[in-house]
Parts: C-alpha cells; sequence; structure tokens
C-alpha cells in the first residue's frame, strides 16, 4: 500500500515538471534580427513600420526619436525559488529626421546596460521664504484653511483684551 502512494506521489511530481522552460517575452520579437534590416538615410518612417511595428514609446521631448524593447525571462533554477532570471534585454533607440528618414541608430544589450551610467545631480529648489511663490501659496493656504477671516478677527479681539 506505502509503495503504491510513493508510486502514483512521485508519478505526480515527474509529470507536472516541464523540461522546457518556460519564457515570457515582452516587446518586439527577435529585435536584434529585425534591426539590421533598417539602414541609416536609406529606411523611413514606413520601412520602420513594417518591419518592426510600431515603437513600444516615443520619446516625450522630441516626437521623432523611437524605442522598440525586447525582453525576455525565465524562471531561475529551484535553488534560486524561482526568481526571474533575464534571459534578453534589447532596447533600438531610432532617430528620425524632419523628411522621415532613419537618422540614427542604437541598439542596446544586456551586456551594454551596464556600461551606463546614471546622473547623480540634482537639481536645486528655488522655492525660498519672501519670494512671490512662497508668499502666494502662503495666502493661498491661509484662505483654504479659513475662508471667511474668522480667526484673524478673533486673535484681534483677544489681543485687544
Amino acid at each position: 500500500m506505502h509503495k503504491l502512494l510513493y508510486i502514483i506521489f512521485i508519478s505526480l511530481i515527474v509529470t507536472n515538471c516541464s523540461i522546457k522552460p518556460v519564457i515570457k517575452h515582452h516587446g518586439v520579437p527577435s529585435l536584434e534580427k529585425k534591426q539590421s534590416f533598417l539602414k541609416v538615410n536609406e529606411s523611413n518612417k514606413n520601412d520602420i513600420i513594417n518591419i518592426l511595428g510600431n515603437p513600444s514609446t516615443k520619446s516625450k521631448f522630441n516626437n521623432d526619436l523611437w524605442i522598440y524593447i525586447e525582453r525576455k525571462q525565465t524562471q531561475s533554477k529551484l535553488k534560486n525559488l524561482g526568481k526571474m532570471k533575464i534571459i534578453e534585454n534589447n532596447i533600438l533607440v531610432l532617430e528620425i529626421n524632419s523628411y522621415g528618414l532613419l537618422k540614427k541608430k542604437e541598439f542596446y544589450n544586456k551586456d551594454d546596460m551596464h556600461k551606463i551610467t546614471i546622473a547623480k545631480s540634482t537639481t536645486e529648489n528655488e522655492f525660498k521664504k519672501n519670494s512671490f511663490v512662497y508668499d502666494f501659496m502662503s495666502s493661498m493656504r491661509q484662505k483654504i484653511t479659513d475662508p471667511l477671516g474668522q480667526r484673524a478677527k478673533q486673535r484681534k479681539t483677544i489681543s485687544q483684551r
């Protein structure tokens, strides 16, 4: 009886384990291969859309900067408790000129991501006391907390006593 339960238990474990890893894919598949078809100063917007599809992101500052993303993830080994592991992380940045032609093409893969440095400088706050903005915000705060000006009248009568 115990042998039968062990056999059923082991068979359930073996049948539920898959040999092939599950890969989660996000973005444009085969981005590295597809980007090789794009030629600088030859390919136009229509060619880019036909090869890669619509961009993942367009630049907020410049509408002629298109960004395509490809990311593949899988679960790591059992020793890492199934934490997601990145297989591929590719980014393609395309700059398009005013005539609609591809002006510049930059491709970044997973290894290039470690080489990119991020600026650590910060912007100073120009919001100081006695500035117009400070005075305006203070008066707005006062009007919100005491719209009828009742508190100011009470303070005057108390101080006069």
